[in-house]
């Protein structure tokens, strides 16, 4: 087993740590006080490549699999967990489908352009009473002649306020259940005129600030019928495809906010002096911080190896759970240990350690809740 990143792999890391850096770092405060996704990022990162990572050159994609992904987004969760979130929609469920199951018309009108970074995407699964149970969604979509009726609610919808389309999921045959009942839908924004029966809300949030959030209310909206990616009542099936590759993902834009707030926690002990020495010499600090260090290290070699299994075609539910889970841990630890190394520092907004505490903690959240991860290992453990 080769446990070194290839020489394209180490080129591209520096690569996205050089970007996330120099491009997206001085954006950052400015997102975070107006609560706005910098939109230029999205052209910006998909002229170079990197927005979908794992996507074919050919699509205008990196070409660097799930292990290339990772590398880019755990650079940018150390640099913003909310920039990078929306970023991360383009790569993962707001495109995916259509590249796996989408007809040749929506991919060249859809795919390539969101690849791109030309059209923003969004997907809209989650609602007040389907979270962790995405088969209890209550939105419908009803044929009518050539059209899709929706009904319904959306709320968390990353990037809502600012796509240029929304992959929407309904049922269209209730009375089938969720596994040849739900169905996915092609809605396109128009931003100018707006759409009948479509509302937009934008959503105001305690961590991820800078990543666009939106609740979406369908009240009689028309989506044509030619919009629907795949086949009618396979859409559950898409979804449950998509949940290994999204946790894995999540988690190294967990795993960058771990880093942060590591760094910053070792920056901090070396300089701050009380009692005539850095607090970092004391044994009740470095003790903390050695401990920290090395669990996310172990945080790291979990998901490239999760991320390599990925890209092999073999089977990772488990070790994408497990990613996931221990990641979004030692990203809320590291901001926790943080938060007790600055002290008083720390808790004032002008320091970057609150919002890595903000951030984490959604972390346990998104992309299926902590506890559901491990009901899935217990699971594959057999039980």
């Amino acid at each position: 087993m080769d446990i070194e990143f290839a020489e394209e792999q180490q080129m591209f890391q520096k690569v996205a740590k050089d970007f996330a850096e120099r491009e997206v770092a001085p954006l950052v405060n400015e997102a975070e006080e107006k609560e706005e996704m910098p939109i230029d990022l999205f052209r910006k990162t998909g002229e170079l490549g990197y927005l979908c990572p794992a996507y074919p050159e050919e699509y205008g994609g990196g070409g660097m699999g799930k292990v290339g992904e990772c590398i880019f987004y755990e650079q940018m969760g150390r640099i913003s967990r909310g920039i990078a979130s929306g970023l991360m929609v383009q790569a993962g469920l707001g495109t995916s489908i259509i590249l796996k199951y989408g007809n040749e018309e929506q991919r060249q009108e859809y795919f390539i352009p969101a690849v791109k970074g030309e059209r923003i995407a969004a997907f809209g699964l989650t609602e007040p009473n389907a979270g962790s149970d995405a088969a209890s969604i209550e939105t419908t979509a009803k044929k009518v002649d050539d059209n899709y009726i929706v009904n319904g609610n959306k709320i968390y919808i990353t990037n809502g306020p600012i796509c240029d389309f929304i992959l929407v999921a309904a049922y269209t045959d209730k009375s089938k259940g969720s596994r040849e009942g739900i169905s996915v839908l092609l809605l396109e924004i128009d931003k100018q005129n707006g759409i009948p029966g479509l509302s937009i809300i934008k959503m105001k949030k305690v961590g991820n600030r800078s990543a666009a959030t939106a609740e979406i209310t369908f009240d009689d909206c028309v989506i044509p019928g030619k919009n629907l990616v795949g086949e009618e009542g396979k859409g559950f099936r898409y979804l449950l495809e998509g949940l290994s590759g999204g946790r894995i993902s999540h988690s190294a834009c967990s795993l960058g906010v771990a880093q942060a707030a590591l760094e910053a926690s070792l920056d901090y002990a070396k300089q701050r002096v009380q009692f005539g020495q850095p607090i970092g010499k004391f044994q009740a600090n470095a003790f903390k911080l050695a401990g920290l260090a090395t669990e996310i290290e172990a945080a790291r070699w979990m998901l490239y190896r999760a991320a390599w299994l990925y890209d092999q075609g073999r089977e990772c539910r488990k070790e994408a759970a497990m990613t996931k889970f221990l990641s979004s841990e030692a990203a809320v630890r590291a901001a926790t240990i943080a938060m007790e190394i600055h002290g008083g520092v720390g808790y004032m907004v002008e320091s970057p350690v609150q919002r890595y505490f903000r951030d984490a903690i959604l972390t346990r959240t998104t992309e299926g809740t902590n506890e559901i991860q491990q009901v899935v290992i217990a699971r594959q453990l057999g039980l």
